[in-house]
């Protein structure tokens, strides 16, 4: 099925975002590994695992909208320094996901392409789901201060 060459793009972009987030969450999945905190290296990977499945379905939809699917464009990759400085930027990523995949939805509406609207409106569904887990953290960071919760991040073994 011959998609709009406007969704496709659309889709592009979101596509470039997902490796974008999959890569952002990878390296602060392993810096957390590094100094301990399991429960955080577990956190961060996990939500790799579902940008990557994001990911995947962008490129299924691409594919079947007989576009061709853009995997060399990265944007800026933002590595925190700390535990802080990671769900800063991972949530401004996700916030700009948001943004985005509204955007695309509205797009895919305007153009009377429901079935794409649906399809991404499903994954702007996890994204929501990734913004509030990533300001639950925050809070228990502002609640408990950032060392005892740094403190219930290592896995006990």
């Amino acid at each position: 099925m011959k998609g709009d060459p406007k969704i496709i793009d659309a889709l592009n972009d979101l596509l470039a975002d997902e490796l974008t987030a999959i890569n952002q969450y990878i390296v602060h999945a392993e810096m957390c590994s590094d100094w301990g905190y399991e429960k955080l290296h577990e956190h961060f990977e996990k939500r790799a695992i579902t940008e990557m499945r994001h990911a995947e379905k962008l490129i299924e939809r691409i594919l079947f909208l007989e576009g061709i699917p853009r995997v060399d464009k990265l944007n800026k990759i933002l590595i925190g320094s700390d535990v802080a400085k990671q769900l800063q930027y991972d949530l401004e990523a996700e916030m700009g996901a948001v943004k985005a995949y509204n955007e695309a939805i509205a797009l895919a509406a305007e153009l009377k392409d429901h079935a794409t609207r649906d399809f991404l409106q499903n994954i702007l569904n996890d994204e929501d789901e990734h913004v509030d887990e990533i300001e639950e953290l925050q809070d228990q960071i502002e609640q408990m201060g950032l060392p005892v919760f740094l403190s219930t991040q290592v896995d006990e073994k």
